[in-house]
């Protein structure tokens, strides 16, 4: 006896990326009907998207359980090179903004 298997069927027991995403709006009631969701991706245009449906995968997901990039870039440590004569190794962007003056740029 051979069995088929099912292509692009439905994923069981699965979250909806819009849990975990950086972008996602979910709002709920006191029964477990009372959800609904909406995406704040580009909110600027009219205020978020209404999501229909549970959502397996997106163009735009960003994983909210992550550092975003920005918060990484602020703890980010900075290779100094620059001079000669100086040495050469890791400076924090408090002490890189110290050697190099107020107005150093950090550019990643």
């Amino acid at each position: 006896m051979s069995t088929n298997g099912v292509r692009n069927g439905t994923p069981v027991g699965n979250e909806p990326l819009c849990k975990t995403c950086r972008w996602g709006h979910i709002i709920k009631g006191f029964a477990q009907s009372e959800e609904r969701t909406m995406c704040q991706f580009r909110a600027w245009d009219n205020g978020g998207r209404p999501i229909p449906f549970p959502i397996f995968e997106c163009s735009e997901y960003d994983d909210k359980r992550r550092p975003s990039l920005n918060s990484m870039e602020k703890i980010a440590w900075i290779l100094v090179t620059k001079t000669a004569g100086r040495q050469i190794g890791f400076v924090s962007a408090k002490e890189f903004r110290k050697i190099e003056a107020e107005d150093a740029e950090i550019t990643p």
